[in-house]
């Protein structure tokens, strides 16, 4: 016996070419994509503006004419933050123009340290800052300060022999006692002074030595006098490039200014904190959203 023909399907099946999958859903991806790294770039060009501001004046700092041990101390970091941020903008716009998930996940790490290294410092300025804010004078119109009112860990900074001598120059190549003691006022002018802590500290003895006024700089020290009570009333020199450069309470000023300052350094950096958080949330959108993109096939 022959065997039979295969029986053929009297309705054949048509099947109709289907459309990429996830056509609808990869557009999508590409669209977000898009906007956070437009985002992302844009932000960071505003980063690398201001990456270009402190560095140039870092620049600037370290290349006058006349540079005093103030300013070298100044310039050293503020080149290394320029260039810090210069780094950080030009690795996060070269991540979001390219789409290059490798740099951008490198850009991410770098920032999140920083976010965690400027949290970590502000914290710690609001700490060793909490303490100090000098004493009133009773009849003065100006504060005294003592040492032993600030924190451990400030007090070590400029009790160090090295640190405090570069301190010391920069006070003295600043002038701030040369033009302090320019003004020729009488006592009853001088008590009614508001100091800053620099001039009570550095550019007078402490009310408490009880010398007689001359001028502003100058004091008489009776012949043969010895304190027991404060040290900083032996320390006491008329000679312009001494003065209380050497006294306790002269430290204690720089301390006071140091305080106010990190104030508001640490209050800067709330600011900034916020908005580097907000760059890198926008980061980690894009590193996400270029990932998510990149995971669809090719399709055109």
């Amino acid at each position: 016996p022959h065997a039979l023909p295969p029986t053929r399907n009297p309705h054949p099946v048509t099947r109709t070419p289907q459309p990429p999958q996830g056509k609808r859903e990869r557009r999508r991806a590409a669209a977000m994509a898009r906007c956070s790294n437009g985002l992302l770039g844009l932000l960071n060009a505003g980063v690398l503006v201001l990456a270009l501001v402190v560095l140039g004046g870092g620049i600037w700092l370290s290349h006058r004419a006349a540079t005093t041990d103030c300013e070298r101390f100044l310039e050293r970091p503020v080149i290394a933050l320029g260039a810090l941020l210069l780094a950080l903008s030009l690795a996060g716009l070269a991540g979001s123009l390219c789409r290059a998930s490798c740099l951008l996940w490198l850009y991410l790490v770098a920032l999140f340290l920083l976010i965690a290294l400027l949290l970590v410092f502000t914290v710690f300025a609001f700490v060793v800052t909490n303490r100090g804010a000098g004493s009133v004078v009773s009849g003065r119109g100006y504060r005294e300060y003592r040492l032993g009112e600030y924190s451990t860990w400030l007090q070590r900074r400029v009790e160090s022999a090295g640190n405090w001598a570069k301190i010391r120059s920069c006070l003295r190549d600043g002038g701030v006692c040369q033009r302090f003691g320019a003004r020729g006022e009488s006592l009853q002018q001088f008590v009614t002074n508001n100091l800053s802590p620099i001039q009570s500290g550095c550019c007078k003895p402490p009310t408490g030595c009880n010398f007689t006024y001359q001028s502003e700089t100058v004091w008489a020290k009776p012949t043969g006098f010895n304190s027991t009570n404060d040290p900083d009333c032996n320390t006491w020199s008329n000679d312009p490039r001494a003065l209380c450069y050497d006294c306790q309470s002269c430290k204690a000023g720089v301390l006071a200014n140091v305080k106010n300052d990190w104030k508001k350094i640490a209050t800067v950096n709330i600011i900034f904190l916020i908005f580097l958080i907000i760059v890198y949330s926008v980061g980690c959108c894009a590193f996400r959203n270029n990932r998510r993109d990149n995971s669809y096939p090719a399709w055109k």
